[in-house]
Parts: C-alpha cells; sequence; structure tokens
C-alpha cells in the first residue's frame, strides 16, 4: 500500500476540532496575555506616572515604548533557547522573567527603576511572542492551522481587555498606589499562567530533533486529525531533521548540528526564489501590521478621548474599556473566519475598514481642533471610528499577521525566520509608541492618523500582490505559492489541480 502523501487529504474537508491541539494551543499561547495586559495598563497608568513622578512627555513615550524594543532582545533569545530546553519550558521561561519585570515595576521607586523594570518585562515578553505561534504552528493539524494559530493575538487582545477593566476598577487608588498596584499585579497571572504550561506536551518537531520518535508519534497521534496525518506528519519532520525514514524506533541517534549557520545562509545570504519571496511577505506584514498605527489607537485611546472632547478621567477609561471589549469580540469572530473564507479576504477587507476608519477619525479630530466650541456629532464619530479601527483590525491583520508568518517558511527556517518578523514587528511597534505625542504635535493629531491611512494604503497594495491564499494547505504546500509574485492565482491553480488528481504534470504551468 502506498504510504500517504500531502494530496491524499482534501482540505475542503471539515473535520471535527481536535479537542486536545485546541487545549495545548490554548494553554501555550497563554503567555501572549502578559503582552496585551501591559498594553492595556499603560494606556491608563501613564497618565498616573506621568503627574506622580513629574516626568514629561518625551520621557512617558520612551517608557511606554521600550517594552517593544527590549522584547526585541527576548525574541532573538527565544530561537536558541526553545532548541536547548524545548518550545514548553520557553514557554514557561517567558511567564517567570515577565513574573521579575511585574515585581521590579510595581515597587520601582522612581523613573529609572522602573525602566529597569520594563527592561526585564519586555524580555518576558519577545520569549512569549516567538514561542506561541511557533509551537501554535507545529503542533496544529492542517486543517485547523488558521484558527489555532490565532490564538496568540486572541490572548494578547484578551489581556488588552483585562487591562482596561483593572484600569477602571482601581482607578479611585492615589495616584503613587495606583500605578505601582496595576503594573505589579501583573506578576500573578504571569506566575500562573508559567505553571500552566507544564501542562501541555512538547512540540513534536523538537522531540524530532532530540531523536525521541516514539514521544513525537505519540503527541502527533493526539494531535493531528487521523492517524495518517500523523504518520504523513511526522515522516516530513524526520526528513527536515535528516533522519532516515526507515528508523522508527522510539529513540533514535542524531547528528550534532550547528545551531544557525547553515539556516541563517538560506535565509538571508543566498536565499532561493521562493525563501526571498516568503521572507518578504513576512516581514512586509509584520512591518505593516504596526506601522498602521494599531498601538497609537490603543495606547494613547484615553488622550485620543480626551483629545475629542471627553473631559471625565472616568468617562475616557469607560471608552478604553469599550474599545478592549470590541478588540476581543472582533478577534474571537475571525478565529472562526480564517480556516472558513481564508487569509487574502480577510485581510484585504480588513486592512480597507482600517484605511476608512483611519480617515474618518482623522477628519473628525482636524474639525474638532478647529473648533473652539464642543462639536458633539465630531465627537461621536471620533468614538465610533476608534472602535472601528480596533474591530476591523482584530478581525484580519493583527491575527492574520501571526498566522501567516509562522505557516510559510520551511521547517528548517521556521523558528529563525519567525524570530525575524516578531522583531520587525516589536522594533516598529515601539517606534510608533515612542513618537506618537510628538508626531501629533508636530503634524497635528488629525494629521498623524491621515498618515496612518496612507501607510495603511500601502499595505493593502503590498498584500494585495504578494501575500497569496495558504488556507487548507500543509506547510509543505506553502512554499510552492512562493517566489511566484504576481502571479499567484496561477500557483493556486496548480495547487487545485493536484487535490483534485490532475497530476504533478501541471506544475510547468506555473514556470
Amino acid at each position: 500500500m502506498a504510504d500517504p502523501i500531502a494530496e491524499d487529504f482534501d482540505p475542503s474537508l471539515k473535520p471535527k476540532r481536535n479537542k486536545f491541539a485546541i487545549a495545548c494551543s490554548l494553554l501555550a499561547c497563554t503567555p501572549s496575555i502578559l503582552l496585551g495586559y501591559d498594553i492595556g495598563v499603560m494606556s491608563g497608568a501613564n497618565l498616573s506616572i506621568q503627574d506622580d513622578l513629574k516626568i514629561n512627555d518625551v520621557q512617558i513615550q520612551i517608557l511606554t515604548g521600550t517594552l517593544n524594543i527590549y522584547s526585541v532582545i527576548g525574541s532573538a533569545l527565544a530561537g536558541r533557547t526553545s532548541d536547548w530546553i524545548g518550545r514548553r519550558y520557553t514557554a514557561v521561561l517567558s511567564g517567570a522573567i515577565f513574573f521579575v519585570g511585574a515585581i521590579l515595576m510595581g515597587f520601582a521607586p522612581g523613573y529609572a527603576f522602573l525602566m529597569f523594570g520594563r527592561f526585564v518585562a519586555g524580555i518576558g515578553v519577545g520569549y512569549g511572542l516567538m514561542i506561541s505561534p511557533v509551537y501554535t504552528a507545529e503542533i496544529a493539524p492542517t486543517l485547523s492551522r488558521g484558527f489555532l494559530t490565532s490564538f496568540p493575538e486572541v490572548f494578547v487582545n484578551i489581556g488588552i481587555l483585562l487591562g482596561y477593566v483593572s484600569n477602571y476598577a482601581f482607578s479611585k487608588l492615589p495616584a503613587p498606589l495606583y500605578w505601582r498596584f496595576m503594573l505589579g499585579i501583573g506578576a500573578l497571572p504571569a506566575i500562573i499562567l508559567a505553571i500552566g504550561v507544564l501542562a501541555v506536551p512538547e512540540s513534536p518537531r523538537w522531540l524530532v530533533m532530540q531523536g525521541r520518535l516514539g514521544d513525537a508519534k505519540r503527541v502527533l497521534d493526539k494531535t493531528s486529525a487521523s492517524k495518517e496525518e500523523a504518520q504523513l506528519t511526522l515522516d516530513n519532520i524526520k526528513e527536515a531533521a535528516g533522519i532516515a525514514k526507515e528508523l522508527d524506533d522510539d529513540v533514535v541517534p542524531v547528528s550534532e548540528k550547528s545551531h544557525g549557520e547553515g539556516v541563517w545562509k538560506d535565509l538571508i545570504l543566498h536565499p532561493t526564489p521562493a525563501v526571498r519571496h516568503i521572507l518578504t511577505a513576512a516581514l512586509g506584514i509584520h512591518f505593516f501590521e504596526q506601522a498602521s498605527g494599531i498601538d497609537s489607537v490603543v495606547l494613547y485611546s484615553p488622550r485620543i478621548f480626551q483629545k475629542a472632547g471627553i473631559k471625565s478621567y472616568d468617562h475616557k477609561l469607560l471608552a478604553t474599556v469599550a474599545v478592549g471589549f470590541v478588540k476581543t469580540i472582533a478577534i474571537l469572530v475571525a478565529t472562526f473566519f480564517l480556516d472558513r473564507f481564508g487569509r487574502r479576504p480577510l485581510l484585504l477587507s480588513s486592512v480597507a475598514g482600517m484605511i476608512f476608519s483611519l480617515v474618518c477619525l482623522g477628519v473628525g479630530l482636524t474639525i474638532i481642533d478647529h473648533h473652539s466650541d464642543t462639536v458633539p456629532w465630531a465627537i461621536a464619530l471620533c468614538i465610533t471610528m476608534v472602535l472601528l479601527n480596533v474591530a476591523f483590525f482584530s478581525i484580519g491583520l493583527g491575527p492574520i499577521t501571526w498566522v501567516y508568518s509562522s505557516e510559510i517558511f520551511p521547517l528548517k527556517l521556521r523558528a529563525q525566520g519567525v524570530s525575524m518578523g516578531v522583531a520587525v514587528n516589536r522594533i516598529t511597534s515601539g517606534v510608533i509608541s515612542m513618537t506618537f505625542l510628538s508626531l501629533y504635535k508636530a503634524i497635528t493629531i488629525g494629521g498623524a492618523f491621515f498618515l496612518y491611512a496612507g501607510i495603511g494604503a500601502l499595505s493593502w497594495v503590498f498584500f494585495y500582490m504578494l501575500l497569496p491564499e495558504t488556507r487548507g494547505r500543509t506547510l509543505e504546500e506553502t512554499e510552492v505559492l512562493f517566489g511566484k509574485y504576481h502571479r499567484l492565482e496561477k500557483a493556486n491553480a496548480v495547487l487545485r489541480q493536484r487535490e483534485q488528481g490532475f497530476g504533478d504534470e501541471n506544475k510547468s504551468q506555473v514556470n
């Protein structure tokens, strides 16, 4: 009997969700809550910190945005660490490091000590951002990969909502106690989540790299849609790890391999056309996710509402809770659409909606800026557009960035490729969040959102031209889609023909 191949599995089928794979993904992605919680808390705490520590706007921008810059260090270290101690323990380490950072921030006597606490917490966030999508992509069945790999973004949004709710719930505390309590309490979920991750199994890919085929097979049997898919996945991982297919012992010897030299050569120095296209797509989607200004909307939403005419501190915090609620509901909706409608339709419609909302927000804020009296309809427009912007972001660009970048890299390049994407994401996020206040003072707050809308328009063209659909494709098939650039439909047509049994000779149509 012939061995199963990728074409034997029909992506159009809709099997029942694998409950064990869902549970593993849920637990493995929980460290992402920590980043979301910090974003949500800082949106309210930065006003209190500024008043208590008597620091200026530039210092508060740096304080708010540097966690993203520091997280680049964590994401860069996470690739090597996860190859050394495994994906699961790397996720545990993420929570432990953030725990230390949260304690330091909570007891910070001044600005310098607070910055050090954010440095430590940022490293923990970087570890979590890198390892969560990699682990989930490696453990998820093909037909549920979009659903499961969107979980990290879901948990970021849940964390943001929790941060917003906490801001409002503890807003009556005295300023010196309020912000320290809000930042320090992040240590509690950090340690709980770190312990919870211990309940998930290790990534089958990492187990194969250690020669532990028996353990890998047991994990794959539990997480795959069928025994056949589990065996196919195991064979593919063995091939990528340089283990002969006929070796089926529980533990097999593996050769000592250099850590990264050959991978970086294939990824950066001498990539194939397909790998070059993949790298361009991955880095581009990470850049545009942040350059379109989502962090400015989320982190500085109280200031945006204040500029729009909402003066009450409690009302500003309540409005940010509404932002977090809308963002969370939208991302939950998106998780069920990714494998049903595909990445491209959701991504392009999401970005189009973001452009529309940013333009309208810019118009509303500009009108308010040019009127000394209250303009109720403009205030309503600004609030509505902020909510629409985060909704459009969360239903497409937000989750798809992480899903897409974790599924398009070839197996041996995935950890380093995702690490590069996270680095671009965090650096761009840091630049955006550290420059927003200065930017809107230089070109007006309305002008800032017009600029973000222009960047969003560029991103729509980039996504339309360079990002092929990956829904229902195995990780091995996705590489066929790349290297063709504008001929994406032809590549998709070839794969559809292969699924329908027309044969491999149709591949020549793409070349």
